[in-house]
């Protein structure tokens, strides 16, 4: 058994996320949208929510929701179309007040991101002076609110960012950790979806703590790998630094059924999922220009366990919804399993990012030969 690695040296770290982001955007620049339920989506039936206000938020409606479900849920919400490049342009102002503070800053989409504080730029005395200041930059430059969380270590800050939301802050410091950690239900833990809880539930587990006195042996026995790091996420410990924002190499959404289902029944969650996957490559389409998606994989994990991936490089990229979709539906012809293997997870991907440039040069080298 490999005892879990030890703590690093205490790092102070931020995690800030904008408010209902782009719904915010949308009431901050229309007066008339401003306390009412908005909803930003397409509307149909191949839509998903992008982000929802809070107004809209308390009849449940949230984002990668089906439009029409949320239309169902909320129908005096107002539907606003995206308008991704207007976003982009504020992440831009946000991204900005972060650079002030420091360098370490690791973006996690448009509206959101860690940031190590360890040592700063402006010479604020604490990490809790520095979130605030970040804070207040953001309303008085962006007529928008941020919620942050302060934390030895990017996991607990992340939790910690969704504590006092809207506009608050929660610092968690070293000897807080435990107190704040403990009582936690197990979901709250990245990586901890519905299906892992009643995993954990069936050994009698619901909370941080609970999972915490369970032997690391029996977790690693259990769950693998991913048991162990279970173990360490339970004793408060991510040693993962900041990651200054590096390209992306792939998009994906994926979703765990309730009930596991034959390959042939997968194609309405295919294309479901397609849509997701679709929406974070617009988004980081808006946030770098230029950068186009090649290769399309699709993601199966069996009711065993076991992963499962396949991928296709078209000799057309995929440039819609629709060819995404298609494709990741096709590539299930690639899975060589029985026809009576049960799968738990699926998951749709775009992969292969080159410079628009780049796709233009060879084109033009084709034509010239």
């Amino acid at each position: 058994m490999t005892a879990p690695s030890r703590p690093a040296p205490a790092r102070k770290i931020l995690h800030v996320d904008m408010d209902a982001f782009y719904a915010s955007v949308e009431q901050r620049d229309d007066p008339s949208l401003r306390g009412r339920p908005v909803v930003v989506a397409w509307r149909g039936n191949r839509s998903v929510v992008c982000a929802a206000s809070y107004e809209a938020r308390k009849f449940g409606v949230r984002s990668a929701m089906p439009a029409v479900r949320a239309e169902r849920l909320c129908p005096q919400a107002v539907f606003v179309p995206p308008d991704f490049v207007r976003y982009k342009a504020v992440s831009r102002q946000v991204r900005e007040i972060f650079a002030r503070h420091t360098n370490l800053i690791e973006p996690l989409s448009l509206d959101e991101a860690y940031l190590d504080v360890s040592e700063t730029k402006t010479g604020l005395p604490s990490a809790t002076a520095t979130a605030e200041a970040i804070r207040a930059a953001i309303r008085d430059e962006t007529a928008l609110t941020a919620s942050a969380g302060v934390a030895p270590n990017k996991f607990i800050a992340k939790i910690a960012s969704d504590w006092n939301k809207p506009d608050g802050i929660c610092v968690v410091r070293p000897r807080q950790v435990d107190a704040f950690l403990l009582p936690l239900p197990v979901g709250r833990l990245p990586g901890v979806g519905k299906v892992m809880q009643g995993k954990l539930a069936e050994l009698g587990i619901a909370t941080v703590g609970q999972l915490r006195s369970l032997p690391a042996a029996e977790l690693e026995l259990r769950f693998g790998r991913w048991g162990r790091r279970l173990h360490e996420l339970s004793l408060g410990i991510d040693n993962n630094p900041v990651r200054p924002e590096r390209p992306t190499v792939q998009i994906s959404s994926e979703d765990t059924f309730e009930h596991d289902l034959l390959l042939d029944d997968l194609e309405p969650q295919i294309r479901r999922l397609a849509e997701g996957t679709w929406a974070g490559y617009q988004r980081e389409r808006a946030r770098h220009q230029g950068r186009l998606a090649r290769t399309v994989v699709l993601k199966l994990k069996t009711s065993d366990f076991r992963i499962l991936t396949r991928s296709l490089t078209p000799a057309v990229r995929p440039a819609t919804l629709e060819a995404l979709a298609d494709i990741a539906c096709e590539l299930r012809a690639r899975v060589e399993l029985s026809a009576g293997t049960r799968y738990r997870l699926v998951g749709v991907g775009l992969s292969g990012f080159v410079d628009e440039d780049d796709v233009r040069a060879q084109s033009d080298l084709f034509e010239l030969a």
